[in-house]
């Protein structure tokens, strides 16, 4: 925590960002869709590029993001699950049958 603050006390702009992180991840918090617009204004006045890339990418998706600060339930789980099933059929690639593969994803499922 002391180096932390250090850091921030030498780069007066990492502070800022720092704390716009901070803010964002309590928009996400406190269920309040309001308080995104005049985040994301606040945001593009500091004119960085990362944070602008970011910000597009919250622009493009918008509605996903409402969702997200919105409710409280998510895809996460079945994401996780889709993504095992993928990694396991690329460590498995070209040298097993459809038969194999799905024993190996409901046995790792189970265990």
């Amino acid at each position: 925590k002391e180096q932390l603050e250090k850091v921030l006390m030498l780069y007066p702009q990492l502070k800022q960002i720092y704390q716009f992180v901070k803010q964002f991840k309590e928009i996400l918090y406190s269920k309040d869709i309001y308080k995104i617009d005049k985040w994301i204004k606040e945001v593009k006045e500091l004119n960085i590029p990362e944070l602008n890339s970011y910000i597009s990418g919250i622009e493009r998706d918008f509605e996903a993001v409402k969702n997200a600060i919105i409710y409280e339930y998510s895809n996460g789980l079945a994401e996780g699950i889709i993504n095992k099933i993928k990694v396991i059929k690329r460590i498995m690639y070209g040298r097993c049958s459809f038969e194999l593969l799905k024993q190996k994803v409901l046995l790792l499922n189970f265990n």
